[in-house]
């Protein structure tokens, strides 16, 4: 008689399918033949293309591929209903995304068995995580459009948003983005994913059940050159993008110059760390959710799982064994793992990854499964002995494979987490609480979990470092990326240009008249400032500064590449600088703010001998009171503990950007130089500054300020130069983060969105307009905190 274990072990779940019945009468009440949704009518089908099922192959319905004209159709559409839809109010557009929320949870069955039909992923995802979670964005962004006016009273909608999302997610993306959107008072042009088109449009059709007003929600479907025309189209305020690093790209170098808002949600290689002391068994469970979950096909997946070496076998172990359980199968079957992935194109590429691995060396595992006949399936994957540099620990396979590596200390586990382009998430695996606090900020990722995987709310904003984009989705922080503060349309619209002179190669005479008697008029060259140390700069070459009266001034190093690059080197050196507390960075400030008063008198008479400014004195003043304010923010500008619908907190820390390039203003040449490198330096962040083309010598005359302030060596860095030619070092140096550049110049603006676009770093450009630098509403506030900070949401469980 065979024992209970020996029962245990031959059981095995039977089928569970779930019934597509509706979902088929719904595409059979079509004619399995959809237009396009703009203006709140359903255009006929011109040009189609057909979406399949991944799980056979079958062919679903045929889906219009949109034209120019369409895009264009849907664009005047959208700009003609985005009046009314600001005039509704807050509470207006809070009672419409409520009843659409309300849609979603009344029709959820008929939303899961269309996308998993459509997908290829799991019913169990598509009914117990996608569509609650959709429904969970716009029950939460009602709130928002709800208290607008009060939490965003500063702000306006931006307009015209174009939104473009890929095929993995399709409804919760589009909830991500659509939601925010509309409770911001925006109005969409919309382009769900080629192959995954079918839940959007039932969206829309719940759009005009929940009394969407015409043309504020409009669908255009089709392939990558509808993407194109959305991207390009310069009635578009804003453009939200989730996909691939390569598209993201392309799209950041197609908006540069444009003006338009932009928020990429990019790649991912997230690292799945485990420590030794970890609940292991947890872990595996953790990592079957992460790396497994829609069949891999996820941005955020956990692909590089980290061992401790101690417990590395035994996790091994442990992983393959889970690996043989999960089932492989029809995603319709409410007891499967894994579905179908969701073409063959993508079938293929995963293949070829996988290979490349086995040609290097590596160790490739796989459950002994069979996969069905008909469709597009892969087996869950395992790969050991893949070296840091491999193809399969760099490259983001979007599939389910898992690639596996060891570590010995916690220190190397953070550098082997870093060792990617990519930041998108990360999950941390401990039972010591202060290990999984020290190792987590370490992490350079927009999320992070600890003891948990792929949780998610509306409540907490997701998004990335690095090559993984910028930008937001969900939580207050979301919101802002649907919003432009009102003060930005006040800006003036003509700035001070620099007079592009060339470098000298030897120095201007001083002018006779009274050289004696202002220490300002002695013939020196200005130096430049790296490590804390004036430098001489690399091309030997200087420019004459002369005064608005023609009078020589001053000349001053003309910075180049290698200037740029030893600065670069200075300030990743200053990393203390981001680890030193608020307090100690604001105290650092007011010494700042101190030592320029103390010699106010020199500063406000170089800045009359430079420009001729007769408001010299007050431009001081303001600078001296900026400091202080940007000092005041330093620390007081904190994270919030959000109280998501789960056991724990989800924190979110304000993060340093890292190392900043600042272009400044030729306006206002101390207050702009300090309005701008004052906020970076505050939240921790490291600058390489250009100050003013044109009158650059204000911020040269800091050296001594900084050097008797208590500011490390490197965390300011001032070259001074051509700023086109500075910023363009700046904008193609991977190892700087950022860019801002407020100069004025609109095609130097351009030129640094567009080189930026290769390293995927963050910018902040002023374009054409100028700035008034005494406006706090144009030089203050969050928005400029905003700027100078990257949030990472912790992910902390408790009671469980």
């Amino acid at each position: 008689m065979p024992t209970i274990k020996e029962i245990l072990q031959t059981m095995d779940y039977g089928p569970a399918p779930e019934s597509t019945k509706e979902a088929q009468a719904w595409l059979d009440q079509h004619g399995r033949r959809f237009g396009l949704f703009i203006d709140n009518k359903w255009t006929e089908p011109a040009e189609t293309f057909g979406t399949f099922n991944p799980a056979d192959g079958s062919e679903l319905a045929q889906v219009t591929q949109a034209t120019n004209e369409d895009v264009e159709r849907a664009v005047e559409a959208a700009r003609s209903a985005h009046p009314a839809w600001v005039a509704m109010g807050g509470h207006g557009r809070a009672t419409v995304l409520y009843t659409l929320a309300r849609l979603l949870q009344k029709h959820a069955r008929l939303f899961a068995v269309l996308e998993t039909l459509d997908n290829g992923k799991t019913i169990r995802e598509t009914r117990d995580a996608d569509i609650p979670l959709a429904a969970r964005h716009f029950y939460h962004h009602a709130g928002w459009a709800q208290l607008q006016s009060e939490e965003f009273a500063d702000y306006r909608a931006v307009g015209v948003v174009g939104q473009i999302v890929p095929w993995n997610f399709p409804l919760l993306m589009l909830a991500w983005k659509v939601a925010p959107a509309l409770a911001a008072g925006n109005t969409i042009v919309f382009k769900p994913a080629e192959y995954t088109s079918l839940t959007t449009l039932l969206f829309a059709e719940m759009c005009e059940m929940a009394g969407v007003p015409p043309g504020v929600f409009n669908v255009v479907t089709g392939d990558g050159r509808v993407g194109e025309a959305i991207v390009k189209h310069p009635a578009i305020a804003k453009i939200a993008f989730t996909g691939s690093t390569e598209v993201g790209r392309l799209i950041r170098k197609a908006t540069a110059g444009s003006g338009k808002k932009l928020s990429l949600e990019l790649g991912g290689k997230s690292p799945f760390i485990v420590f030794d002391n970890a609940d292991l068994d947890a872990a595996v469970e953790g990592l079957v959710d992460s790396i497994w979950f829609n069949q891999g096909q996820v941005c955020c997946a956990g692909s590089r799982l980290l061992v401790q070496e101690s417990v590395y076998p035994r996790f091994i172990a442990k992983v393959k064994a889970r690996m043989q359980t999960l089932r492989v199968g029809s995603p319709l079957d409410k007891s499967t793992d894994i579905g179908a992935l969701v073409d063959p194109v993508q079938q293929q590429r995963i293949h070829g990854l996988v290979e490349s691995a086995r040609a290097e060396g590596c160790e490739v595992w796989q459950p002994a499964h069979a996969t069905p006949a008909a469709g597009s399936w892969y087996l869950p994957t395992l790969i050991t002995g893949a070296s840091t540099t491999a193809t399969v620990a760099q490259t983001e396979i979007f599939g389910p494979v898992l690639v596996a590596s060891s570590f010995r200390t916690p220190g190397e586990a953070i550098q082997l987490a870093n060792n990617t382009v990519y930041g998108l998430a990360a999950c941390v695996w401990t039972e010591s609480i202060s290990l999984a606090l020290d190792v987590a900020p370490q992490i350079k990722a927009g999320v992070v979990w600890i003891n948990s995987a792929n949780q998610f709310d509306a409540a907490c904003g997701f998004g990335g470092y690095k090559e993984s984009g910028f930008g937001r989705e969900g939580g207050k922080e979301g919101m802002y990326e649907y919003l432009t503060l009102r003060a930005e349309d006040a800006r003036p619209a003509a700035p001070l240009l620099a007079d592009k002179g060339r470098a000298d190669k030897a120095k201007s005479k001083p002018a006779d008249a009274g050289a004696s008697a202002n220490p300002f008029q002695i013939d020196r060259t200005a130096k430049l400032y790296i490590g804390g140390k004036q430098a001489r700069p690399d091309s030997g070459y200087s420019r004459a500064i002369v005064g608005s009266n023609g009078s020589f001034l001053a000349d001053v190093g003309e910075g180049s590449r290698k200037d740029i690059r030893n600065a670069v080197e200075a300030a990743h050196k200053a990393s203390g600088w981001a680890k030193a507390t608020a307090h100690n960075r604001a105290q650092v400030l007011y010494y700042i703010a101190e030592n320029l008063a103390a010699r106010a008198d020199e500063f406000v008479a170089r800045i009359a001998a430079q420009t001729g400014s007769k408001n010299a004195e007050r431009e001081v003043q303001a600078s001296i009171e900026r400091l202080f304010y940007w000092a005041a923010w330093a620390d007081k500008y904190d994270g919030l503990a959000h109280q998501p619908p789960m056991h724990g907190i989800a924190v979110a820390l304000n993060e340093p950007v890292g190392v900043i390039g600042i272009v400044c203003p030729n306006e206002n040449p101390l207050l702009g130089f300090i309005s701008l490198v004052a906020p970076a330096l505050a939240l921790g962040n490291r600058v390489v500054a250009v100050p003013s083309e044109a009158y650059p010598l204000s911020a040269l005359d800091l050296y001594q300020v900084l050097d008797t302030s208590d500011l490390p060596g490197g965390a300011l860095n001032i070259v001074t130069g051509s700023s086109d030619e500075l910023a363009r070092t700046l904008a193609t140096h991977f190892d700087v983060d950022a860019v801002w550049r407020h100069d004025g110049s609109e095609e130097g603006c351009a030129e640094v969105e567009r080189l930026s676009s290769e390293s995927l770093k963050r910018t902040w450009v002023g374009g054409a307009k100028g700035r008034d630098w005494f406006d706090a509403k144009q030089a203050c506030g969050r928005a400029v905190l905003q700027h100078a900070s990257q949030v990472k949401n912790i992910w902390i469980p408790y009671g469980v």
